[in-house]
């Protein structure tokens, strides 16, 4: 039985190489959200150029645009709930989730244990959920 061969890749049909470079959330106040990502989940801020201000890990890769929701266009609202962004902590999980509750952040799922691993969900300002995990070994 003959089988199908793939095509052979060229310059013309090669796919690029991509990769997560940031995800917009939708704030009220730009500086009290960076504030907040910064003080109280201790994240960095990677950029903060006018409109374009990102926090993240340094050096983990992908980042949390913030984006002021008056600037987004005609229709855009705050989306508060789950963002489907997910962070993984390092160390010892429960610890560092006291230390962010100590410095004001609210869980809207405190730490859990599920058949499928531990997690919990922390609320920003506006009310977006940010998934956290511990890291993987």
């Amino acid at each position: 039985m003959p089988t199908k061969s793939r095509p052979k890749m060229s310059a013309r049909n090669a796919k690029p190489s991509l990769w997560m470079s940031s995800v917009a959330v939708m704030v009220s106040n730009r500086e009290r959200s960076k504030a907040w990502y910064r003080d109280h989940l201790g994240l960095s801020v990677l950029a903060d150029q006018d409109h374009w201000v990102t926090v993240g890990g340094r050096g983990q890769g992908g980042a949390i645009h913030l984006c002021l929701v008056s600037e987004a266009g005609e229709g855009a609202s705050l989306e508060p709930g789950n963002t489907g962004i997910l962070l993984r902590v390092k160390g010892n999980f429960d610890r560092a989730c006291r230390a962010l509750e100590t410095a004001g952040v609210t869980f809207s799922t405190p730490p859990t244990k599920a058949d499928w691993g531990t997690y919990a969900v922390v609320s920003d300002p506006d009310g977006n959920e940010i998934a956290l995990m511990p890291a993987r070994p």
